[in-house]
């Protein structure tokens, strides 16, 4: 390797590692994702608060619900008094409430047993809208900065101010007579409800419409963590569900063999029917043969309608009319091979066939003699019709 050669690649080297040291050096970009997932740092996780619970609700126990709501609290149903085993409340945030309506009327149940729903959200289940006699509505028209604020006096200095990732849906429709407004949200100088507190039977539901208020970026920010201090503060002291971002039904994914995949037993023979029907296909992969079609050959019909027409006759016992057909086809047989003329069959007709047909004169003559004695006799019997077929056999295989 000569010094040029040893320059250029120096230099490429150098270029490599330069390029390797400036993309680490650049700041890592921050996910603006909107997960609401406990577990993640990012700016629009849950992390901060899910690990404040136990400090906001410092004789309340967190549990963690992994499963939908129904498969949940339908295990602490006592169905023999109607009433369940255990008692809290059931904290939901996100962007968007996927409840199905199951759960949502699972829910519904567990609030009117005396227990308390917290949801932070924008779009509600649709249950909930219709049990509680609720509507929402969408303002498109908004700028990003929102002011939030509780109407009971005690949190006046709680207000907070949130620019980014806002929506700006409201309650437009509630039933005075078990609802209680406590907060409100103002965009473009419009104060609108945000936060209420509806009268469920013996339970209460808590439905608040801004969630980012309980992000990382929002409770990291200024003193906005007591704006969801004072919300969280409705809350009784008494057992968190909080509804998990992390479901087992999400390490399933979103496919409908979620259940399948989630029984051992299920999951194995799903297994084994993919390896058995990959198996399959393996060994069936060669080309085969495709099935040949067995074809029947034409029949003569021909032959079984002469067959047909001959034991007719034989049958009638109509030999003049038989043997009269019998002697026209063998005279045509001979006009058509020969080109003789059958209309006198003497003497010199019968030398014109011996030689023409090259059969002997002296067969020839007994032939054509049987023919003309048959053709005038006036009553022909079955010996008269066997001894012409004979003969005229005779004349073409000899």
């Amino acid at each position: 390797m000569n010094k040029t050669i040893k320059i250029y690649v120096g230099l490429l080297i150098l270029l490599f590692v330069g390029a390797i040291a400036i993309e680490f050096s650049k700041p890592k970009p921050i996910n603006w994702t909107r997960t609401f997932n406990e577990a993640h740092t990012i700016p629009y996780g849950t992390f901060v608060l899910y690990n404040e619970l136990p400090n906001l609700f410092p004789e309340s126990e967190v549990q963690d619900i992994a499963v939908s709501p129904y498969e949940y609290f339908d295990e602490y149903f006592n169905w023999s008094d109607s009433s369940y085993t255990t008692s809290g409340s059931y904290m939901f945030i996100d962007d968007y409430a996927e409840v199905d309506d199951v759960s949502a009327q699972e829910l519904l149940d567990f609030s009117s047993h005396g227990n308390t729903i917290f949801m932070s959200t924008n779009y509600l289940p649709k249950k909930f809208l219709d049990t509680l006699g609720i509507e929402l509505k969408n303002d498109f028209d908004f700028k990003g900065k929102a002011e939030f604020r509780l109407s009971n006096s005690t949190f006046k200095n709680d207000s907070i101010t949130i620019d980014r990732g806002l929506s700006n849906i409201y309650f437009s429709k509630l039933d005075s007579t078990r609802t209680t407004v406590l907060g409100y949200q103002k965009f473009n100088k419009e104060e609108r409800i945000n936060f209420i507190k509806v009268d469920h039977e013996l339970g209460e539901v808590y439905l608040h419409l801004q969630p980012m208020a309980f992000t990382n970026f929002s409770l990291l920010k200024n003193d906005n963590k007591k704006y969801a201090a004072a919300i969280l503060s409705y809350l009784p002291d008494d057992t968190i569900f909080y509804d998990s971002r992390n479901k087992k039904r999400t390490e399933l994914g979103d496919s409908p063999l979620r259940f399948v995949l989630s029984q051992p037993a299920l999951k194995w023979a799903w297994i084994l029917g993919l390896v058995s029907l990959l198996i399959f296909i393996l060994f069936n992969a060669k080309r085969k043969q495709r099935i040949v079609k067995v074809i029947k050959p034409l029949e003569n019909s021909t032959i079984a309608f002469t067959k047909t027409i001959g034991n007719l006759y034989y049958e009638t016992k109509d030999h003049n009319n038989l043997i009269e057909k019998k002697i026209t086809y063998f005279l045509e047989s001979i006009r058509r091979k020969y080109y003789l003329d059958t209309q006198l069959l003497d003497e010199k007709f019968m030398k014109n066939l011996a030689l023409k047909s090259g059969k002997d004169l002296g067969k020839t003559k007994k032939t054509m003699n049987l023919i003309v004695h048959l053709k005038a006799k006036q009553m022909c019997n079955e010996d008269d019709l066997k001894n012409l077929n004979k003969t005229i056999e005779d004349f073409y295989n000899n």
